[in-house]
């Protein structure tokens, strides 16, 4: 009796424990082992499912009772008893009532052991997968914290503890030269939740445009409280990112309230993306607009709309500017095309494309960073020519 008992406290810590350390309820766990208790009991009686069980929260007592219908000749001990025998538990039966047997799992039988087994096991992987799945769409498309646990010296796929669950963040999917090692804390951006036969996956990235915007959101109170708006934003993870911003409120200014003080803001941010160049845009309904800050550093002299093919444009620059507006392989005018959602060809202002600026700069251009300043803030008034300013 005294080993009894302890085996059922011992139920109740195992339990408790794991409802800590792995979020799988306790409710849960007692609802897989009743599950799996009725399965053994019908295995063990010849399809019997007629059974209760019950589970002392307070003692860890297991009591499971097999019905049995009372007869007056026995054809089936399995699913049949006698007046006689009935009358032993429930001097009050009759024929043709039902009496609960208390079962003894030691009877079960090998097999439908081994059974109840496998489905406890069972419970505890779909309590897991589930609870890491609550996890993940709890975080879905949104920035969390997570630990570099290890980073594979042949892929460069960095294993990530997630609070309870991993995740593996791909190579492809890190900010290009950056490199972690085990013990990093770094945020990353939750793009999606799958569900496969190994369990849910979360599919995280570093590179992901929207990791920028829940930074910004995070760091700059007016984009939170929905006073400054973030329309667009194009990045090249690890090189340069460009947002454009729009204030619902006249006396608050968009471009501004996201430098922050002394560019603090914008600062903080760009630390957290080791060092990646933000442009910071003020948006415009207006596309002629919108396209010619969208293109700063470099000045734009005009930009003309092409009636015949949608979103379309050409901005023409200064001489000198042409290189600028490009970027270097293209990626200031890559940039601002997905900014704006505008094609946008660079013309130089005199027609004609020097020696060292053949091409035209467009969205197909391969990508790499151009040489400017840290930090490029774009002013709603801005029409001369201007470099970098580093805030």
């Amino acid at each position: 009796m005294k080993k009894k008992k302890e085996q059922e406290e011992n139920l109740i810590e195992a339990l408790q424990l794991m409802e800590k350390e792995k979020g799988i309820s306790m409710d849960y766990m007692v609802a897989q082992i009743s599950k799996a208790i009725t399965t053994a009991c019908k295995n063990a009686y010849d399809g019997n499912d007629d059974i209760v069980v019950q589970f002392n929260k307070t003692t860890g007592k297991i009591e499971a009772r097999i019905h049995k219908v009372v007869v007056e000749e026995v054809k089936n001990h399995n699913k049949e008893i006698s007046l006689d025998e009935a009358m032993k538990i429930n001097p009050t039966v009759n024929y043709g009532d039902k009496v609960g047997i208390v079962l003894d799992p030691r009877n079960f039988g090998r097999i439908a052991v081994s059974t109840a087994r496998n489905m406890i096991r069972q419970g505890i992987r779909d309590g897991e997968k589930e609870q890491a799945l609550n996890e993940y769409n709890d975080k879905l498309q949104e920035i969390i914290t997570a630990t570099v646990e290890q980073v594979d010296p042949e892929t460069g796929n960095a294993t990530l503890r997630l609070g309870k669950t991993i995740a593996i963040l791909p190579k492809n999917d890190q900010v290009p030269g950056e490199k972690l090692e085990a013990g990093d804390m770094i945020k990353v951006y939750v793009v999606s939740v799958k569900t496969g036969t190994k369990g849910p996956k979360a599919i995280i990235s570093r590179t992901h445009p929207d990791l920028v915007k829940r930074l910004f959101e995070a760091e700059v109170p007016e984009i939170f409280d929905g006073t400054v708006e973030i329309k667009s934003i194009s990045r090249e993870a690890g090189s340069r990112t460009k947002i454009a911003v729009l204030s619902k409120n006249a006396d608050v200014d968009a471009v501004g309230a996201c430098i922050g003080p002394k560019g603090q803001r914008v600062g903080t941010i760009v630390n957290q993306l080791g060092g990646e160049k933000i442009d910071i845009i003020e948006y415009s309904e207006d596309p002629v607009e919108f396209i010619g800050k969208a293109l700063s550093p470099a000045s734009v002299i005009g930009v003309e709309l092409d009636p015949s093919a949608e979103k379309n444009c050409k901005a023409i620059v200064p001489d000198n500017q042409l290189s600028l507006a490009i970027g270097n392989k293209g990626q200031n005018v890559r940039l601002a095309a997905r900014l704006t959602g505008w094609k946008i060809d660079i013309r130089p202002e005199s027609g004609a494309f020097g020696t060292e600026d053949k091409k035209e700069g467009s969205a197909e251009e391969s990508n790499d960073s151009d040489e400017d300043e840290q930090i490029d803030i774009i002013e709603p008034e801005t029409t001369g020519d201007t470099d970098d300013n580093e805030q």
